[in-house]
């Protein structure tokens, strides 16, 4: 009976430790899977999530957004000043999406953000569209003054999409149509759009769309 006291009690600060070290490695994997500056998802646990939202909800969006003169901000107020509008940029976007349950947000990199966002009805989109980038382009304290950047948004709809382009990767599709949305905005000067189209219309690269920045291919007909 002694032994067995004994043996309890030297196995419970075992235990107690095994515990602790399994809180601190649980906190780790948490960390690596958010971004450190803006706290969203980072790009593999964005899409982990992302794929479930898709199987599970009927009217998905999926959105992705470039900031528009970021470069000339941190050019003239300094990186900290990015930094700031990376996170108000963040701020927006989870404030945007807060009544969305089960919405999934990331920053992809650099300046750009996405989200995949379960909707109500589709009618519900446009409206979602212009209020992210009413906050996103609301200008920002940062030093003592008001500081403020530009958005580029493109949407993509999973009920767009036809019975064939739903089966596979659907989050790639979805994505793929968002981004051509985005870079037509941008190319126009900003602001936010969501044409119903079912099929891009560039290739890919990388599961990027080939001839943006990092992409090094050339686009043969038929390519899809």
């Amino acid at each position: 009976m002694n032994t067995l006291l004994h043996t309890c009690a030297s196995a419970g600060p075992l235990a107690a430790a095994w515990g602790v070290h399994g809180l601190l490695l649980r906190r780790r994997l948490t960390a690596a899977r958010h971004d450190p500056l803006s706290g969203l998802w980072t790009r593999a646990a964005f899409e982990t999530r992302a794929a479930r939202v898709l199987a599970r909800r009927p009217h998905v969006a999926v959105v992705l957004l470039d900031l528009d003169g970021f470069k000339p901000l941190n050019d003239t107020h300094g990186h900290a000043a990015g930094d700031r509008a990376i996170q108000t940029t963040a701020a927006a976007l989870t404030d945007a999406v807060s009544g969305h349950g089960r919405a999934v947000c990331a920053r992809l990199g650099g300046d750009e953000f996405a989200a995949v966002i379960p909707l109500p009805s589709p009618m519900a989109l446009p409206w979602l569209l212009r209020g992210l980038h009413d906050e996103i382009t609301a200008p920002f304290l940062y030093g003592g003054r008001g500081l403020r950047v530009g958005v580029s948004i493109g949407a993509a709809l999973s009920t767009d999409l036809t019975p064939v382009g739903a089966g596979g990767d659907q989050l790639g599709l979805l994505l793929r149509l968002a981004d051509e949305a985005m870079y037509a905005v941008k190319r126009s000067g900003g602001g936010w759009s969501y044409p119903s189209a079912t099929t891009p219309v560039t290739g890919s690269t990388a599961g990027r769309r080939t001839g943006r920045p990092g992409t090094h291919t050339t686009l043969r007909k038929g390519a899809s």
